[in-house]
């Protein structure tokens, strides 16, 4: 019988500890090994993979080969970034990277106010000037004026060295409660008189003018829709219904860009007495369906309501605009709408920065997406060059939908989605707006307009708008002033097409020194006298029924 040899357990665990420690030293030195012939690649706790052989181990092992072997110096977080963008870039033109410097930016936008010293200034040969200090604010309590040069900012000269609105805004807001010194030169002083300004929560409006058209018509413009924009509305609806007797009601969302959906939905419901009718719906991959409703708890009575859209209204806009038309409760006025149906959420990043991801479609009460293609992202970039080419913009035999697959509104009228808002009735765009000699010399007005009413505010006397709407005319001295200014500034005078754009330029010119004399709604109130839209607007409006009117042509032709 052969002998077995026995280790009794008392022996082996005296020598475990020993392999144990032989095992882990040759693994330390492999690994040391190994260690030198590549760059370090962070662990997958550490940067959050779950996996070792994950893609996100592959794009911070590529990182690392590129620090430690690339021919030269790079920027690791540039590069990140534009991965990022890249990344994005294959999913929708929607889904976006927000860098942390760019982000209090885009917030203060969407939230409706920012902490700063609130001035309204411009930037005028490359000086600083104060346009007017925000009534109620921490500049206007300092003392800050209306013509004041802002040449300081702490211990930065900003005079004269080519700053920009937007370097202007990083050096003047801040934290709401802390302080900033800035340098200030008034009238011909030549001392800088010095103000040391305790930052405060500054409102950024959204609703940007609200007035009579006539004895029964309201007009509100809506820029955006921010946090605040239900409650600015709110507060203009009041006024307008309860001290100015409105009946009907204009809403301008040309050039709004969107901003919060909740936003668009609560002033939605003011606009309806019912309750529960369908306002939009949202639905995606991972995001059940949400309708959205009316609450029944409108405050004021509208009869009847027009809306004014064109290819800049988009997201929020084409909510607003979808569901009055899907409902019949409103007149559409206008061109197909920007045609964005997708719907971003925000989601902040551990470095400061965010991601606005597309989760889920919006949907019109009918059922309609009005998201445009886009599958080609350059021709989705150039979607507006090809409406202008096409001929959709100024004429309406041009005007059709992307996408013919019918829906019907509440009373059978037929709509289309597939790209954007269409409107019932067509205004055409006024091609001034594609003179570059026009878009060039409207570029001087903002400059020449404060200089002027700065020089001129003694004798620019009127009691109120309303007289200075009558009284106050661009005449020819002033015109070729303004030429003047704009001919020192680079543009040569062009007589054959300032004889197309004269009058364009004087009814502009008008608007903006308005409002340097009174406020911003001076100047869309002088500037909408001679709007197509809300002429059209107004003209549909004064019908005893239009809308039945449309529905039957409709119903008719269908």
């Amino acid at each position: 019988m052969q002998e077995t040899e026995y280790t009794s357990p008392g022996r082996l665990n005296i020598w475990l500890p020993l392999l144990f420690a032989v095992v882990l030293v040759a693994g330390m030195l492999i690994g040391m090994r190994l260690q030198s012939q590549m760059p370090t690649v962070v662990s997958d706790i550490q940067s959050g993979a779950v996996g070792g052989t994950g893609q996100h181990s592959k794009i911070e092992e590529l990182l690392r080969y590129i620090e430690a072997k690339y021919v030269q110096e790079v920027d690791r977080n540039q590069l990140i970034d534009e991965a990022i963008n890249s990344i994005l870039r294959q999913l929708d033109p929607h889904s976006s990277y927000i860098t942390s410097d760019q982000l209090q930016e885009v917030n203060d936008q969407l939230d409706g106010n920012f902490d700063g010293i609130g001035v309204e200034f411009i930037i005028l040969e490359d000086t600083v000037v104060v346009v007017a200090p925000l009534s109620g604010g921490p500049a206007q309590a300092a003392g800050v004026l209306a013509g004041d040069q802002i040449v300081e900012v702490e211990d930065s000269i900003i005079a004269g060295n080519g700053i920009t609105s937007a370097g202007v805004m990083r050096l003047l807001r801040g934290a709401k409660g802390s302080e900033v010194r800035i340098g200030i030169l008034r009238g011909q002083e030549t001392n800088v008189r010095y103000f040391r300004i305790r930052r405060d929560a500054i409102p950024v409006h959204s609703v940007d003018a609200a007035y009579m058209l006539d004895d029964k018509t309201g007009y509100i413009k809506i820029s955006r829709f921010s946090a605040t924009t239900h409650e600015e509305f709110m507060r203009q609806l009041e006024t307008l219904v309860d001290k100015k007797g409105m009946k009907d009601l204009v809403i301008d969302l040309r050039q709004n860009p969107g901003g919060y959906l909740q936003q668009a939905t609560n002033i939605l419901s003011q606009l309806f007495r019912q309750k529960d009718k369908l306002l939009v719906y949202t639905e995606g991959r991972a995001v059940h369906r949400n309708n959205y409703e009316t609450t029944g708890r409108a405050l004021f009575h509208i009869d009847k309501i027009a809306v004014l859209i064109d290819e800049g209204s988009a997201s929020a806009s084409e909510i607003v605009a979808g569901a009055l038309q899907d409902q019949d409760r409103a007149y559409i006025i206008g061109r197909r709408s920007f045609g964005k149906g997708l719907v971003q959420e925000q989601y902040a990043l551990r470095d400061g920065s965010a991601l606005r991801l597309t989760i889920a479609r919006y949907y019109t009460p009918s059922g309609r997406s009005i998201q445009k293609p886009y599958k080609d992202l350059d021709k989705y970039q150039k979607d507006l060059l090809e409406r202008y080419h096409s001929g959709e913009l100024a004429s309406e035999t041009k005007l059709q939908p992307l996408d013919t697959t019918p829906f019907y509104t509440a009373s059978g009228r037929v709509v289309y989605g597939g790209g954007g808002i269409m409107p019932d009735i067509f205004v055409p765009l006024d091609t001034m707006l594609f003179n570059a000699y026009f878009n060039r010399l409207r570029q001087h007005i903002p400059q020449f307009s404060y200089r002027y009413v700065n020089t001129r505010r003694a004798s620019l006397k009127y009691n109120g708008l309303e007289q200075f709407k009558r009284n106050f005319k661009v005449n020819d001295e002033l015109l070729q002033q303004l030429l003047g200014y704009a001919e020192e500034h680079g543009l040569k005078p062009d007589t054959r097409q300032l004889a197309l754009v004269k009058s364009e330029i004087q009814q502009l010119l008008k608007a903006h020194i308005a409002r340097h004399l009174f406020d911003e709604s001076a100047f869309y109130i002088v500037l909408n006298e001679e709007d197509a839209m809300i002429k059209t607007a107004l003209q549909t409006l004064r019908r005893s029924n239009p809308l039945t009117q449309y529905q039957q042509k409709q119903m008719s032709d269908n």
